[in-house]
């Protein structure tokens, strides 16, 4: 199991973008976590298996219906926490 974590540039904001993660993480089997930036941007930190891992950032590029991605910063690591669920963050950095 490993960690992907992403920054999601572009319109990510107001659009839904966070509920549709959650979805696309449940779907997917992969657990972590997603929230707003305070500069515009999405960051999630998902886990799973490194495949899983490369799909999952693969679909952040499409995002829910009214966003537009513009880039995607992704890394993939070893895992630094465990979490048992994917969840929202809702406060901001």
């Amino acid at each position: 199991m490993q960690e992907l974590r992403a920054i999601i540039h572009g319109k990510v904001q107001r659009v839904w973008f966070r509920k549709w993660t959650c979805e696309l993480a449940k779907e997917l089997g992969v657990t972590g976590w997603v929230r707003n930036r305070p500069d515009g941007h999405v960051e999630a930190l998902a886990q799973g298996e490194p495949m899983v891992l490369k799909l999952f950032a693969a679909r952040l590029h499409e995002g829910p219906l009214l966003a537009r991605v513009s880039r995607v910063e992704s890394t993939i690591g070893e895992l630094r926490e465990h979490f048992d669920s994917f969840t929202t963050w809702r406060q901001k950095l």
